[in-house]
């Protein structure tokens, strides 16, 4: 077992940040202050690693800062709230559903290659490497790209309906949560859980199936306060959203698949579009953990969600991870994961 922690202290933000002048004895212990609240409200979440890295039978399981397992998929809300000292949830603050910050369970960091995902048809969805034919998948490397491009994940508490066909699209959903992409400049750690900025979103069929991309910031990102949707994506990071649409259009090409297409003519919809695609999928989800929309495959086992005839106890949930094989050492990554492909 190996437990991921970020390191939180007052020690640790003046090695970082240096010592203040006297005179600025103030404004240092404000922005302290301010520093570890982040930190603490980042720790609410915590992962815990079995298996072996790079094989498998590698998972990471989600925690909560008391040590009760969880599921990233069903345990984690949708929508993050601010906390008060005492961890009991702040009024909300915010105006709009435009507004509101969402949390995202980062899978993939950006620049990395393994193809990580909550694995939604096992017990507390741990996220696991996707396996495919017997081998582990990596994306390739499609020139000038190296992996993925963005910390990308999920939205917790989403559904993309596989019976649901979208009156935009035309297409069913794909079985999964829905996808994110954060554009911040922090390179995230698979299972860290931040805080994001919905700004616009992307339409891809993939094989059929409707797979929306969120596109989105963390909200602690220093261009944050700047960017308030696509278009300001657009204006300030020229290129972007184009090599977002190449990188998802090409990126299954060197497995032999054809490329990816797009509703909406590979143009990205607003971000009061895409609120309203996730509230959608928040609305199928709930069906799905309260038994009203089939499971099919889908393991719905929580700890928290109300109404839910899948709500387990916090022993069966510690049974579960218990159940998994002990951490131990990373296997090598075969030297063809770093190739690059010019399609």
């Amino acid at each position: 077992m190996r437990i991921l922690r970020p390191r939180c202290s007052l020690g640790y933000f003046l090695k970082h940040f240096g010592p203040f002048p006297t005179s600025s004895h103030k404004q240092a212990t404000q922005a302290a202050a301010a520093y570890l609240l982040y930190l603490r409200q980042s720790m609410h979440y915590l992962t815990e690693e079995r298996g072996r890295p790079n094989a498998p039978d590698y998972r990471i399981y989600f925690k909560t800062s008391e040590g009760k397992y969880i599921s990233p998929f069903h345990d984690i809300p949708l929508v993050a709230e601010k906390e008060l000292d005492n961890d009991v949830p702040a009024k909300k603050t915010k105006k709009s559903d435009s507004e509101v910050l969402y949390n995202m369970v980062v899978e993939v960091p950006r620049w990395s290659n393994a193809k990580m995902e909550i694995a939604t048809k096992e017990s507390l969805n741990p996220i696991k490497q996707d396996v495919k034919k017997g081998k582990l998948r990596y994306v390739a490397n499609i020139f000038p790209h190296k992996g993925y491009i963005w910390n990308y994940g999920a939205l917790p508490q989403t559904w993309e309906d596989p019976k649901h066909t979208d009156k935009n699209t035309e297409c069913c959903g794909d079985n999964d949560p829905i996808d994110v992409c954060d554009i911040g400049s922090q390179v995230c750690r698979p299972g860290q859980v931040i805080q994001v900025k919905v700004l616009g979103i992307l339409a891809m069929i993939d094989e059929g199936e409707t797979d929306w991309k969120v596109i989105a910031i963390n909200a602690e990102d220093p261009d944050a306060q700047n960017l308030n949707n696509i278009e300001d994506v657009r204006k300030s990071r020229p290129g972007h959203l184009e090599a977002t649409v190449e990188w998802f259009k090409k990126y299954k090409v060197p497995d032999g698949k054809p490329e990816n297409k797009f509703g909406f003519g590979e143009q990205f919809k607003d971000k009061d579009f895409a609120v309203e695609i996730v509230k959608s999928t928040h609305e199928h989800w709930k069906a799905l953990v309260q038994k009203r929309s089939a499971a099919g495959d889908i393991e719905c086992k929580n700890v928290s969600c109300r109404d839910s005839p899948f709500k387990c106890s916090d022993d069966k949930a510690n049974a579960v991870v218990q159940s998994a094989p002990a951490f131990g050492s990373a296997l090598p990554v075969s030297s063809d994961v770093d190739k690059w492909h010019f399609v």
